[in-house]
């Protein structure tokens, strides 16, 4: 063998160990697949069916109740209060949708119920609530809201489920989150959720970790079921190789047209939609 045909070798092994490790980051978990079929085809009602042209705020009771009478699965977000009480909330601050200053983490659910949302009579609710009023009719699909590395969250999110007979999915961009609960409670089904993480330059996490886990390149860690991916970012080699080659099932979001949702029933496995798309 002459020095080419050497060199030419020696970057064809490089290369495949580095797919092989590039395989292994973004693997999911492989054995629960069929755990995950009685969720294919699910609508979920992204923070609920919510509509402010007729005064129904996001992630509200009335919201809930709405998809429950529409019969679709309810997507929802969970932050955990000062006085660790585990409330229905999106936003890391309260300006958008209360108008108000403030985190939910550094308030007490009691100074909470002094917010209306959007304007309306409804207020922030209590994820317990809320269990108690979906009762298992309509799947949920819950999204764990960890602006740290503080996991204490997912301790009582399992608590609030351990009593819960419904169905329902648990997801987080907060890689720490699935992994706590891949360790504590690995009869729960997680997601990882994600997008085109890297855009975002006020955002207070390393660069570095948004572009692992834009890619999914954290799977490894976490051990996904599910890929919750956003829509207009789903061109993405990581997601492609999950649904092709490992054949995860994948969720999309957030779909607010009948085109896109119609074109995401062709492709994937779950559609995360507002209003009645």
């Amino acid at each position: 063998m002459n020095l080419f045909t050497n060199i030419c070798i020696v970057i064809i092994a490089i290369f495949i160990v580095f797919f092989l490790l590039y395989l292994f980051m973004i693997c999911p978990e492989l054995t629960r697949r069929e755990r995950m079929k009685p969720f294919f085809g699910q609508m979920w009602a992204h923070r609920g069916l919510h509509n402010m042209s007729r005064r129904i705020p996001e992630n509200s009771m009335l919201a809930f109740t709405k998809a429950i009478e529409n019969n679709y699965g309810i997507e929802l977000d969970v932050h955990l209060t000062a006085d660790r009480r585990l409330v229905v909330f999106h936003d890391d601050d309260l300006q958008r949708v209360c108008d108000a200053s403030g985190t939910i983490e550094r308030m007490t659910y009691e100074e909470l119920q002094q917010f209306h949302l959007s304007g309306t009579f409804e207020k922030i609710p209590l994820f317990t609530d809320v269990l108690d009023h979906v009762y298992g009719r309509v799947p949920l699909l819950i999204e764990i809201k960890m602006p740290t590395k503080d996991t204490l969250i997912c301790k009582y999110v399992k608590e609030a489920l351990d009593s819960y007979r419904g169905p329902y999915l648990i997801e987080s961009f907060n890689s720490l989150a699935l992994r706590w609960f891949r360790n504590n409670d690995p009869k729960t089904l997680r997601g990882q959720l994600s997008c085109n993480l890297v855009k975002d330059k006020d955002a207070d996490s390393p660069m570095w970790l948004r572009f692992f886990v834009q890619h999914l390149l954290i799977n490894w860690y976490c051990g996904p079921d599910f890929i919750a991916y956003g829509y207009k970012d789903a061109h993405n080699l990581g997601l492609w190789l999950n649904k092709h080659l490992f054949h995860t099932p994948i969720a999309v979001w957030t779909l607010k047209t009948a085109e896109t949702l119609n074109v995401a029933k062709k492709t994937y496995d779950m559609y995360i939609f507002e209003h009645k798309c």
